[in-house]
């Protein structure tokens, strides 16, 4: 392994949610945060960036992500979802946590693009009844377009998105983004953190 973070294991700390957040925030500040000359997926230049796929795909980083983010979902919750590549093992994370929680919530995951054969679908995962509430998921917010286009295939699918959660927001208009269109939205982190 390239990094030497010690992390307890998962039981240690899975009813500590504010021991488990510190420790995600550990794995962010060592494995994910990049300082140098970066352009991100909105097109804007950065100085630095933050590849939260280093921490999602972390053994520990993706099972804590997933308690956390649990944890932080309204009680009515249907289903996650996010757009891929980076929310792929967030809702995985969060889907496995919750079946071994006993409150088990199905994931789904939005193509950028519709599927180029078979059904040709946008959306992966199990059919859900027309106005099931699907809450979106993301890595790293900065603009704050890239979950806003999930929302937009949930919703024409038939689905109900009133909320997106984070687990990083850079703080660069997403969140006044998603306030503007009627959506709740949280994050686990702020750049500042």
């Amino acid at each position: 392994m390239t990094d030497n973070i010690q992390l307890p294991l998962y039981p240690e700390v899975s009813t500590d949610l504010t021991a488990l957040r510190q420790l995600l925030l550990e794995l962010f500040v060592k494995l994910a945060y990049k300082e140098g000359d970066f352009v991100l997926s909105s097109g804007q230049r950065s100085s630095y960036y933050i590849n939260g796929k280093q921490v999602t795909l972390h053994p520990q980083g993706a099972l804590a992500v997933g308690r956390l983010l649990l944890s932080m979902l309204p009680a009515d919750t249907q289903a996650v979802a996010g757009l891929t590549l980076g929310a792929d093992p967030i809702v995985s994370a969060v889907t496995v946590v919750s079946a071994y929680e006993n409150q088990p919530i199905p994931g789904l995951i939005i193509r950028k693009e519709p599927k180029g054969h078979g059904t040709r679908a946008y959306i992966e995962g199990p059919l859900l009844p027309a106005g099931a509430k699907v809450v979106v998921l993301e890595d790293v917010v900065t603009t704050g377009q890239s979950a806003l286009k999930a929302v937009e295939r949930l919703k024409q699918a038939g689905y109900t998105v009133e909320e997106i959660i984070s687990l990083v927001d850079r703080q660069q208009g997403g969140s006044e983004l998603y306030q503007q269109q009627g959506l709740k939205f949280q994050a686990l982190f702020t750049i500042e953190d």
